[in-house]
């Protein structure tokens, strides 16, 4: 079993009382302390990576889950840019899938599955060096099968893609979902968004849910998007945004909704977002910021439940997940925060007493999930359609007339909305050492 080193309590009840500014210090002196990390990352880069991971971890409350379970019987697919399997944290634990971008860029390139490589080691990382060193993962004994979907901003061929249909967009991730469920894969793991949904996505998350898989998506990092003409809720983003799917929001090290994470009614649960060391697939370690690796955490999370209670289904796994959380809101939900920031030992627990009850069906009905019922929370009324009448006739012309309008200004966002329909802006992600810094995200 891997065992990365602690913090004492007394160090972490300091660190949660000053909050960011004192992380930001914890990191500068790992570097001070781990000279050589960047030029060798296998070498004195270990205790400075893992001694600035233990404040996500600890905030998750991982490290107690550890001793019953390390996410072994798991295989998570991450449907990203890509994931290289010659990183040090990673080896061993990659299955390599297929591409559905429709471009050709060589895994070979550095511009070849950066993001996925990054979310793939906060996920599944067992660190190096007999597992001491490097980025250990919220689920360590766990497979990635890696699923590429969508190109990084630096791929030679982003362009092209950008081009695409959006059908043939959309149709990549339908096709990306639908492998990942009959390869074997548990969780799916998504940081990614669109902003537009698309019913053959939903069918292919439907068939997931069927078949027992429990599918995590980022919220989108829109918040400073947020207005008054929407109500202060930030724009929603697909797939977190479809019934069934766990949507996760960012906080701080503070336990604060970071300032991009979007704040709307598809966010269920929250996990760090802020400055999150991960490993690229240059083999350099990086902070990473944005709902993406809120998302993958959430994901690794939902391995190791997986992996202790693999019947569960996927809509009580997302129970256990919002049932048990800590810094839960004062009203009991808020749309940034969602039901409070996730705990995995707790939510383990819940888990079990949900499998002790019998509870362990697999399929999860579309439209039925936890934020589902936030969104509308009445009854549906049904009446008969009655005949019409002359007034009624006119009336009813002129609602064609207003509805044949409103299409048009429809399709005419549409288009407006494609050019940014995968990413609000370039991701927030330093080289680490350095210290870590916050900024508007991105989800691609």
């Amino acid at each position: 079993m891997l065992s990365p080193r602690m913090l004492s309590p007394r160090v972490l009840s300091r660190l949660r009382r000053r909050g960011t500014a004192l992380l930001t210090g914890l990191a500068l002196a790992g570097v001070l302390c781990g000279a050589g990390l960047a030029a060798a990352p296998g070498t004195a880069a270990a205790d400075g990576i893992r001694d600035n991971q233990q404040w996500v971890l600890d905030m998750l409350r991982v490290p107690a889950v550890w001793p019953q379970d390390e996410g072994a019987r798991v295989t998570v697919a991450v449907i990203d840019s890509g994931v290289s399997a010659d990183v040090s944290d990673l080896t061993g634990s990659v299955i390599t899938g297929p591409d559905f971008t429709g471009v050709d860029t060589s895994a070979s390139s550095p511009d070849w599955g950066v993001h996925g490589t990054w979310m793939a080691s906060l996920i599944a990382g067992h660190g190096h060096d007999g597992g001491g060193s490097g980025v250990i993962g919220i689920a360590p004994q766990a497979r990635i099968l890696s699923i590429r979907v969508i190109p990084d901003r630096g791929d030679p061929n982003y362009n092209r893609y950008e081009r695409e249909q959006e059908n043939r967009i959309q149709q990549s991730l339908a096709n990306g979902i639908t492998y990942a469920v009959a390869h074997g894969a548990q969780v799916i793991s998504m940081s990614i968004g669109y902003s537009v949904p698309s019913g053959t996505v939903r069918q292919a998350l439907q068939q997931a849910f069927d078949h027992g898989v429990v599918v995590v998506a980022s919220a989108g990092n829109s918040g400073d998007q947020a207005g008054s003409a929407r109500g202060g809720q930030a724009p929603e983003s697909f797939p977190a945004d479809y019934p069934g799917v766990i949507s996760v929001g960012a906080v701080k090290f503070n336990g604060e909704v970071a300032s991009f994470s979007s704040a709307n009614l598809s966010v269920q649960v929250a996990a760090p977002g802020v400055s999150v060391p991960a490993e690229g697939r240059d083999q350099q370690y990086w902070w990473v910021s944005g709902t993406s690796p809120a998302c993958a955490l959430v994901a690794g999370v939902a391995a190791l439940i997986k992996s202790e209670y693999p019947g569960l289904a996927p809509n009580l796994v997302a129970t256990a997940l919002t049932e048990t959380t800590t810094d839960r809101p004062a009203d009991r939900y808020d749309s940034g925060l969602g039901f409070g920031v996730v705990d995995a030992a707790a939510a383990l627990a819940k888990a079990g007493s949900l499998a002790h009850d019998g509870l362990t069906g697999t399929g999860v009905v579309a439209g039925a999930s936890t934020k589902a019922t936030a969104r509308f929370n009445g009854s549906i009324a049904a009446e008969p359609v009655r005949p019409r009448g002359a007034a009624q006739l006119v009336l009813y012309a002129v609602l064609v007339l207003a509805s044949l309008v409103l299409t048009g200004a429809a399709a005419i966002r549409l288009v407006l909305l494609r050019r940014g329909r995968h990413s609000p802006g370039p991701p927030p992600v330093h080289p680490f050492p350095g210290p870590p810094q916050s900024g508007p995200g991105r989800d691609f």
